[in-house]
């Protein structure tokens, strides 16, 4: 009985491990393209509605972090892969 209940708690563990690094990697990559593109080798490179599309999409994804705090790591993941399609694309051009 007690092994069964270990597992079962080891699973929820694991996956609020998986969640909380999701919603760490997805501020930090925020919170870094953010630093990016208000930099002024880059910032000042940007066409300014390549840089609205990006400080929305940022700010898009941290009010959506802070309003969907049971999202799950899979949410979380969409979520940065949604960000970093908006974001990559013009680093690369600018880097």
């Amino acid at each position: 009985m007690m092994i069964l209940k270990a597992e079962k708690y080891k699973s929820e563990d694991e996956e609020r491990k998986k969640k909380v690094e999701a919603k760490n990697a997805l501020e930090n990559y925020a919170y870094n393209m953010r630093n990016t593109f208000k930099d002024d080798k880059i910032g000042s490179q940007l066409d300014p509605d390549f840089k609205k599309k990006i400080e929305d999409a940022i700010d898009g994804a941290m009010q959506w972090l802070d309003h969907n705090q049971i999202a799950g790591a899979d949410e979380v993941e969409n979520m940065m892969k949604e960000l970093k399609s908006i974001c990559y694309p013009i680093i690369i051009k600018k880097c």
